[in-house]
């Protein structure tokens, strides 16, 4: 015969016993979703399949030292294709359907500054690009159009513009062509570095703008040869950037190229073939390294597959850290909380904070007693004016044997010193 009371604690075990597995439950499944707008294919595929694997480790790291508030932070991925119609349609899914506080993206500013226009900016949620340098985007803040939710871990193009032109007068080009892709970014780039190599004292023989995807641009190359250039700036993807090189070259252009960031790809080397590109030189947002960045270097071929030097990984990471930890410290879970706790982890006066789960983890111990921190990150220490741009060093490349090599580095005192003398009549 079973005792009434054994039957009783019995019930009660069974039930205490569903509801600690129904709160372990809960406790797995709190996840907290950060949507990724992304260029995965297309002809900037390269860079958006970097960023979007950087990310994930952000978040693996940041989930590993205790997540956000005991959640974990999810990424929920959507393919832009490298085209702001597309992105528009993603983002507008991930905010109005998957009601995600945070975009992250996307990589070329043709897509970011869609999603910023059409969905983010007028829903106040918070984007954040890792890769998007246009200068229409610090406009966009000055006119008041973001509602102050935009944030980018890139320097504009306002400023490479200049590194460029110092650049390429050093190195003894001194009468280039231009062709660069008709979008915002390749525009507004094309215009800063010719006004800065002007100038500088430089001549810009031809400047000839180019649409996206098509299958040949010998006429482009022919165009952009006339008037007998010393060489060619390309501002380009490494897809099409490729094709309009081997254009060039094959039509009897120099073989001397000034290239902008996102053309330091193994996969444009491969394509044109890295015996034409030995005059080949470039620009990129530079890093001044910190513990981070030797971090960041270790593992990120391990856990991606993909080198750590590939277009917009490094700040890629930094756009994640600081999503994730500003979600962390954020009171709730609404964006313009978040948009305002990102203010409490890159605080100048702040703990130093580097990347990676012990780092991470006391990140999250001092957020959570109501401390500020300073996220030093794989790109070097991060601050953000009120337009949600940073500044920054510029990194000096050139291609030999197929292989890009630092050949120097441009500091943010010397660009500024150089934008300012441009600036002077």
């Amino acid at each position: 015969m079973i005792d009434r009371s054994a039957r009783v604690w019995g019930a009660t075990a069974l039930v205490l016993g569903s509801l600690t597995a129904a709160g372990v439950a809960r406790a797995e499944d709190c996840t907290i979703p950060v949507g990724l707008v992304m260029e995965l294919t297309g002809p900037a595929g390269e860079y958006g399949q970097a960023g979007a694997k950087s990310v994930e480790m952000a978040f693996r790291d940041l989930n590993q030292a205790g997540g956000a508030q005991g959640c974990r932070i999810v990424t929920d991925t959507r393919d832009s294709h490298s085209t702001g119609t597309l992105a528009v349609d993603a983002a507008q899914q991930l905010v109005q359907v998957r009601h995600v506080p945070v975009i992250i993206g996307g990589i070329i500013s043709s897509v970011t500054i869609p999603i910023l226009t059409a969905v983010t900016a007028p829903a106040k949620v918070v984007q954040v690009s890792p890769a998007s340098s246009s200068p229409t985007l610090t406009a966009l803040g000055r006119e008041g159009k973001t509602n102050g939710i935009f944030f980018r871990t890139i320097t504009s193009d306002a400023l490479q513009g200049v590194a460029a032109a110092r650049y390429a007068l050093d190195k003894g080009l001194k009468k280039i062509s231009i062709i660069h892709v008709n979008n915002d970014f390749g525009v507004n780039l094309a215009q800063e570095f010719s006004a800065a190599y002007k100038a500088l004292g430089g001549t810009i023989v031809t400047t000839v703008p180019y649409n996206e995807k098509q299958p040949s641009y010998d006429a482009e190359a022919t165009a952009a040869q006339s008037g007998d250039p010393e060489g060619l700036y390309l501002v380009s993807t490494p897809v099409d950037g490729a094709t309009i090189a081997r254009a060039w070259i094959a039509g009897g252009g120099p073989q001397k190229f000034l290239l902008n960031d996102g053309m330091n790809s193994q996969d444009f080397i491969a394509s044109v073939g890295p015996q034409y590109l030995n005059e080949a030189y470039g620009t990129s947002s530079g890093t001044a390294p910190t513990a981070s960045t030797a971090y960041f270097n270790a593992g990120y071929k391990a856990f991606s597959g993909l080198d750590p030097a590939s277009p917009a990984a490094d700040r890629s990471y930094d756009a994640g850290a600081i999503v994730g930890l500003a979600i962390a410290a954020a009171p709730s879970r609404e964006p313009l909380a978040i948009r305002d706790a990102i203010a409490r982890v890159v605080d100048p006066a702040g703990a130093p904070i580097g990347a990676g789960p012990e780092e991470f983890g006391k990140a999250l111990t001092l957020l959570k007693q109501g401390e500020t921190i300073r996220y030093e990150g794989v790109i070097g220490p991060i601050r953000f004016d009120r337009y949600g741009d940073i500044t920054g060093p510029f990194r000096l490349w050139k291609i030999t044997d197929g292989v890009v090599t630092t050949t120097g580095e441009m500091g943010t005192d010397t660009v500024n010193a150089l934008k300012a003398k441009i600036a002077t009549p």
